[in-house]
């Protein structure tokens, strides 16, 4: 009996989950930071959209290209070897603990708006900390139903916000817009690095459709095309709901909410709405985090199979489910939200995402840098190489400039990270040498993780 082919993704699949994973995990709160700006950063935007578009194109690039296992250290592999490659999977995956936990953050701020509560920082730790260990534990008997809600709520967050983009212009005053477009009177340079890295963080998550490229029909033409394509929709998302909801509330209003999308409803219709729409995009977020978290016990697991962590990550249950890793990762998430409470519960997430930026743009840079070698060892024709290695060259340069403008707080703590992974990889390269010194590198884990 021959066994059913795998059902793959479709250009249109592939292109509306990417565009899920980047608005799901990072819009909600965007309004806040950027009006602490001013309606200014629309060129913060647009410098964004340019850096993020050359990226995504530059990744797919590697995706199509690497013959390593999908994934960013598969592709820092081919110019720095496995260190390079245990140090993409390790700023990778620190950077989806961070973020994982910025999510959580939004999340309380939104039911903090939903239900008129007064909490202190500490009670607001412990509400993100219960939330994360709920959405960790909900994964334990396997994520079949998980994957559902989540998809299911993903979509309910991009209704409301694709209203407010089409709708929203009734309800936008022009003057308020204009009123609100350098409020602190910062240089125009100040105001697009002070917004940069929160522009950036909408758009991390682009990568996913290259680690999904075995699944794709067509993955050649599909995955570049589904990379740029969502890249380019997510970017008329941000751009429409952002700016509409300046022109519709006060900016100062605006920089002070912890629920911004609640407030610009609140204001365009009843407050009652504005709390529906706080409750749907509070769910949608938990059920995105819910997906995340087992997305980042996944990213640990793969590269315990690769050597490059400890085998406990590697570990399954019943269900093949890594329970075993999934609590050390939350252990970790709850150590570090009582690190990062702070009065003010938008400061909190604004200073989560600066950290989740900084270590995601050191795994980015690295495979940027590595596509140089994959063009070479693949033999491009010289018209396609040329434009890779350019687009990649702007790719880097955008990264190299948002890490700047992450600021100095948060490059000291993701360099400091970065440096004590390059310290860890002293233990996993002395693993990885002893298993090559008794003829079995990597091939009996990677059969594991296959299993």
């Amino acid at each position: 009996m021959t066994s059913k082919p795998k059902q793959k993704l479709t250009f249109l699949e592939l292109t509306m989950a990417t565009i899920l994973n980047m608005v799901g995990s990072s819009i909600i709160l965007m309004p806040t930071k950027l009006a602490e700006v001013g309606t200014m950063s629309i060129f913060a935007w647009a410098i964004t959209i340019l850096g993020s578009t050359a990226v995504a194109y530059a990744l797919a690039r590697c995706g199509m290209l690497s013959r390593n296992r999908a994934g960013l250290g598969g592709y820092a592999e081919y110019a720095f070897g496995k260190s390079g490659s245990y140090l993409a999977n390790f700023t990778y995956g620190l950077s989806l603990v961070i973020a994982n936990l910025s999510i959580a953050v939004s999340v309380v701020g939104y039911g903090v708006m939903i239900f008129e509560a007064t909490l202190t920082p500490l009670e607001i730790g412990l509400c993100t900390i219960v939330l994360i260990w709920v959405t960790t534990v909900i994964n334990f008997p396997g994520v079949r139903m998980t994957g559902v809600v989540s998809h299911v709520f993903a979509w309910a967050l991009l209704i409301p916000i694709l209203f407010l983009c089409v709708a929203g212009w009734f309800w936008f005053s022009p003057e308020r817009f204009v009123a609100a477009w350098n409020p602190h009177n910062m240089t125009l340079f100040d105001g697009i690095s002070a917004s940069l890295s929160m522009t950036l963080w909408g758009f991390l998550g682009l990568e996913s459709a290259c680690a999904n490229a075995d699944a794709v029909e067509d993955p050649e033409k599909n995955v570049p095309r589904a990379v740029l394509c969502a890249t380019a929709g997510v970017a008329v998302i941000y751009l429409l709901s952002n700016n509409v909801a300046a022109g519709i509330v006060d900016n100062a209003t605006l920089a002070a909410s912890t629920a911004p999308f609640g407030l610009v409803f609140a204001t365009m219709f009843t407050p009652f709405v504005g709390k529906v729409v706080m409750g749907v995009m509070a769910l949608a977020e938990a059920a995105a985090l819910m997906s995340w978290q087992f997305t980042l016990a996944e990213v640990f697991r793969g590269s315990a199979a690769e050597g490059y962590f400890p085998k406990i990550f590697a570990r399954l249950n019943k269900h093949r489910v890594p329970v075993a890793g999934m609590l050390i990762i939350v252990v970790t998430q709850t150590l570090l939200a009582l690190l990062t409470v702070n009065p003010r519960l938008e400061e909190q997430f604004f200073i989560l995402v600066d950290l989740a930026v900084v270590t995601n743009l050191v795994p980015y840079l690295l495979a940027l840098a590595a596509l140089n070698v994959m063009v070479h060892r693949e033999a491009l024709p010289a018209r396609d190489a040329k434009l890779t290695v350019r687009l990649a060259a702007v790719g880097s340069i955008y990264s190299l400039y948002a890490l700047y403008a992450c600021g100095p707080t948060a490059m000291l703590w993701g360099s400091l990270a970065t440096f004590l992974g390059m310290w860890l990889y002293g233990y996993a390269g002395r693993d990885l040498e002893r298993r090559v010194a008794a003829g079995r590198p990597f091939a009996d884990m990677n059969d594991e993780r296959r299993a």
